[in-house]
């Protein structure tokens, strides 16, 4: 009964704690110094070897009316292959804004993309999910939810991302429309538009400007999208129609080429990374000869493949070196770079999980990667996203934001008074006045890690750490509050889909 009664009591002290409304998003600004892995004779050598990919081997462009734009702006076209001459490619990069602002529902959740700034969003495109009660299954509309309102919880998720998981209890042809909508609904930050293929782009930008109004007619986009590159060297119609629709509504591309080394690249670090900056600097050219200025992000999405079983490989050592170099490349040209991720193979949130993740991570944050997908609830190849891995990963991003913020040098930062006037040779500093001050925000403390004795953690149920995940997740889902929403702009946009839903049925 005793020990029963002192668990109640740790539990009521903890509650409040838990049960706190998130803090307003603090966009993380890159302190440290950043990693180059080569100094600038082999930056400007991967940038020849991509030159030589472009202008001799060219890449495929699956669109006539993407062939036709290519030629008009000056690149030689040969069939449904394109090249690019090292010039064109230099004059259409000028077109490009070093930064820009990602406007949110809510503007105090607006971020900036580029500089040193950096934005971590979730992960992208599971088509399953993962909980510690009813273990690996398909995706459903009401975990799209779930995830959104994790995201809303956090401050250390900036931005919604797009399809934190893959509704697989909608239609296809539709539940681009229901995705987008989720994220209007459920959360106030920003959010991606859809980019499967021209349609769907085309109805997430419609439905942006129902939301966004005249906000979608200034500089800074609202929505963006995702493209990749189907490697090696390849656009096809849907990408490209994605791209058209997004840039001539002045909406936000990120170019990223999906390549896993050993399969679609060389087996070989340099030549991968020249062949993924050549597809990079590809698209983004493209996108400019639709719309000069359209604000674009440098992707890399890049893993090893395991040669004896043919496996992608994510956390691996030459993922992080291609990282550190496609970076380099990024910064190189002035452009905004994505990359990175909590990626793992893992299949539970477990020690392998932890292990990969950061291995995957912290290139990132050392390579000041301007936006990070995948920030949170990776699993399985990506195959699943995670309940209680997103939360632990939010742990994790809670102690990188510390991370960046680097030393305090202020007078507080040093605590002079403390050591020179209150602490006595053999003291101690728990009850000073800087102390006092300082003790709820001095250090991260990071909620589901254990810190206490063993005796307690016995005491307290002698729970690992996914166990403490999964009572986070349900408490979190529990304390969320939906935010407020314009009723007129909720009735047109449930017309607008409903009117799209029977166009797609004919």
């Amino acid at each position: 009964m005793q020990s029963s009664a002192r668990r109640t009591r740790r539990e009521s002290r903890r509650q409040p704690h838990a049960a706190h409304q998130v803090a307003q998003i603090v966009q993380p600004l890159h302190t440290l110094p950043v990693y180059d892995l080569v100094d600038e004779e082999r930056v400007a050598q991967i940038h020849d070897k991509s030159m030589q990919i472009l202008e001799q081997a060219g890449l495929a462009f699956y669109d006539s009316e993407s062939l036709a734009i290519l030629r008009a702006a000056g690149a030689r076209v040969k069939g449904e292959i394109a090249y690019f001459d090292r010039d064109l490619v230099a004059d259409y990069l000028r077109h490009l804004p070093r930064t820009f602002t990602l406007q949110a529902r809510n503007p105090t959740n607006n971020v900036v993309i580029g500089g040193d700034h950096m934005t971590f969003l979730p992960v992208y495109g599971p088509p399953f999910v993962r909980d510690r009660a009813r273990g690996r299954r398909e995706a459903t509309l009401a975990d799209l939810q779930n995830f959104i309102k994790l995201t809303m919880m956090t401050p250390y998720l900036h931005h919604q991302g797009g399809v934190i998981v893959e509704p697989m209890d909608l239609p296809f042809q539709s539940r681009h429309m229901d995705i987008v909508y989720a994220h209007m609904r459920y959360g106030d930050r920003g959010f991606m538009g859809a980019s499967t293929e021209a349609y769907t782009a085309a109805d997430s930008i419609a439905m942006s400007r129902i939301l966004f109004r005249e906000r979608m007619d200034e500089p800074d986009p609202c929505i963006f999208c995702t493209i990749n590159v189907s490697s090696p060297r390849r656009l096809d119609d849907k990408m490209l129609g994605t791209i058209k629709n997004f840039a001539r509504a002045r909406q936000g591309v990120m170019m990223t080429p999906f390549i896993l080394s050993g399969a679609m690249g060389p087996a070989a670090i340099a030549g991968t990374v020249a062949q993924l900056n050549a597809e990079a600097l590809a698209g983004i050219v493209f996108t400019q000869m639709v719309n000069p200025g359209t604000p674009c992000i440098y992707g890399s999405f890049l893993a090893a493949v395991d040669l004896q079983s043919g496996s992608p490989v994510f956390g691996a050592p030459e993922s992080q070196l291609s990282l550190y170099l496609s970076a380099q490349m990024a910064r190189s040209y002035g452009i905004p770079f994505r990359s990175a991720g909590m990626y793992a193979s893992a299949k539970i949130a477990d020690a392998q999980s932890a292990y990969e993740s950061l291995m995957a991570m912290l290139p990132g944050v050392m390579a000041k990667v301007n936006l990070i997908l995948h920030a949170a609830g990776w699993l399985e190849n990506g195959l699943v996203a995670g309940y209680e891995k997103f939360v632990l990963d939010c742990e994790i991003l809670g102690m990188l934001h510390t991370y960046l913020k680097g030393v305090d040098w202020s007078d507080e930062g040093w605590a002079m008074d403390s050591i020179l006037h209150e602490v006595p040779p053999g003291g101690h500093h728990l009850g000073t006045a800087h102390t006092l001050r300082n003790f709820r925000t001095a250090f991260y403390r990071a909620e589901l890690f254990d810190y206490n004795a063993a005796e307690a953690w016995q005491l307290d149920g002698a729970l690992d750490s996914e166990a403490r995940a999964a009572k986070k997740v349900e408490q979190l889902l529990y304390h969320y509050e939906l935010p407020p929403f314009d009723p007129a702009i909720d009735e047109e946009l449930q017309d607008f889909m409903a009117r799209r839903r029977r166009e797609l049925i004919r």
